[in-house]
């Protein structure tokens, strides 16, 4: 009689813990939160998880980049096919050195000079593949990109 007893109480036990589990969420979420409308249904999409630290942005390619540099450095250098190509290996190979700088942990102070002799860098190899007037054009060009670009708006008001 007494090991009856103890078998109907091993297994409500057994069924008490299986319910509880479920209801916290052992392998739905884990967590109070989940399941009572507090990202039940993301967490288990595979969508944000409540533990995780919030994303970083996604990084662009350097190509992508490039191209869209490229897109405007073209005709204003007037630049052919072969020369498009050898300056977009040129800028790949700068964006790609620029994030390796970034990622360094150097005081402010060295960073910019890595990034000035980047450019200096990337200005020479750039110049070795233009002309004379094209290397006017580029100067021009540059320092029209470092200018901060008006809005349209602003441009029909005057």
């Amino acid at each position: 009689m007494k090991s009856t007893k103890k078998i109907i109480a091993a297994i409500i036990i057994l069924f008490s813990i299986n319910t509880i589990s479920a209801q916290y969420g052992n392998g739905y979420g884990n967590g109070y939160g989940n399941g009572y409308g507090y990202g039940n249904g993301m967490s288990q999409m595979g969508g944000m998880n409540q533990n995780s630290q919030p994303e970083k942005p996604k990084e662009v390619p350097a190509e992508v980049i490039v191209a869209k540099y490229m897109e405007d450095m073209k005709p204003a250098l007037a630049l052919d096919e072969l020369q498009t190509i050898a300056i977009t290996n040129v800028l790949i190979e700068s964006v790609n050195a620029q994030g390796r700088i970034t990622k360094l942990n150097l005081p402010q102070e060295d960073l910019i000079n890595e990034y000035k002799a980047l450019t200096e860098t990337t200005d020479r190899k750039i110049n070795g593949f233009l002309n004379k007037d094209q290397k006017e054009k580029y100067l021009a060009f540059k320092e029209e990109q470092k200018q901060p670009k008006k809005s349209k708006s602003k441009d029909k008001k005057k």
